[in-house]
């Protein structure tokens, strides 16, 4: 590797030109028109660029919801949305790193699925029905099986 920190990219006509990252870009465009050059803290680095991947458009997902979320798959060259239908057993995190679990029963087997919400694998996000329970996690549907697993309706949200 090369001691410098600038990259070196190859173009069509195999001649080599110096990549500039986006900071050095920023640093060299403010230098430019003769702003004094605004310094963000890393914190506040880090929070804008987390702001700038979350997706705004989520529905609002509680515990007990009956969610269909649309799953991106790439098959070779192709990509496709399976739904994938079932019930938040547990909500996780917060901001960029939120996440879902999902639990259906799929073919007589109980089968889970976290979710990161503001993945791009995570195509959309539908809440069928609203479900009505008292608590956080719901972990105690793992136990149970058939009619036993149903979550009461809520119709006030």
């Amino acid at each position: 590797m090369a001691a410098d920190s600038k990259d070196t990219a190859v173009t069509d006509d195999n001649t080599e030109t110096a990549v500039e990252t986006a900071p050095e870009a920023a640093a060299k465009a403010s230098k430019a028109s003769g702003a004094p050059a605004k310094k963000l803290s890393p914190e506040a680095l880090i929070r804008s660029f987390e702001s700038a991947q979350q997706k705004n458009d989520l529905p609002e997902i509680y515990v007990g919801d009956t969610v269909r979320v649309g799953v991106r798959i790439s098959e070779g060259n192709k990509e496709r949305v399976q739904p994938y239908e079932g019930v938040v057993i547990s909500k996780r995190h917060g901001g960029l790193n939120q996440t879902i679990t999902v639990r259906r029963i799929f073919q007589g087997i109980g089968v889970e699925r976290v979710f990161m919400l503001h993945s791009p694998q995570v195509a959309s996000i539908k809440v069928e029905r609203r479900g009505k329970v008292r608590r956080a996690k719901l972990f105690y549907l793992r136990e149970r099986v058939g009619k036993a697993t149903r979550v009461k309706q809520r119709f006030d949200r």
